[in-house]
């Protein structure tokens, strides 16, 4: 008798073991962990709605490349009337407010990410850039200047009201 009751013992034993194991793997399948890890690895810089036009001109040809229409620590979007192609690197001027600095302008480079048609204006183009070269005073006005006149956006979805091109 001693001898089946070591068995049962076991056998239940193994069997919880065996279901604790079967849900620890269903809860590793939901929960993807390694996303939850790639979601702090790549969590990008909090981005601001910038209503205060400014142009940025291309250092080079000193022709208007776009106006800012949002940014961050890390970049910026541009409203452009061209097209520029993904992975461009531009050397980029742009002229300061006394508000902000006790310059009349900053360079920096930064390169291309991303271009879309803007939703509204088919003829315009929306650019996301990122800083790649910018010294460290200028990084200091970048972001005084986003704290400044940047704001928060009103909320994810597109509405005209919201919109800056209205």
């Amino acid at each position: 008798m001693k001898e089946s009751t070591i068995s049962n013992r076991l056998h239940r034993f193994v069997s919880s073991m065996l279901d604790s194991v079967m849900e620890e793997e269903k809860v590793s399948a939901n929960s993807h962990p390694g996303k939850e890890l790639r979601k702090i690895k790549h969590e990008r810089p909090k981005r601001r709605e910038f209503f205060f036009y400014t142009q940025l001109l291309n250092n080079d040809t000193l022709e208007v490349v776009g106006h800012l229409a949002d940014i961050s620590s890390g970049g910026f979007k541009l409203d452009s009337q061209n097209p520029i192609p993904i992975n461009k690197e531009i050397r980029f001027i742009m002229n300061l407010a006394s508000s902000i600095a006790n310059k009349s302008f900053m360079e920096f480079t930064a390169r291309s990410r991303w271009c879309k048609v803007d939703p509204l204006d088919p003829f315009s183009y929306n650019v996301g850039f990122q800083l790649v070269s910018i010294s460290p005073e200028d990084l200091e006005i970048f972001n005084r200047m986003m704290e400044k006149y940047g704001r928060d956006p009103i909320n994810g979805k597109f509405t005209l009201r919201n919109s800056n091109k209205w």
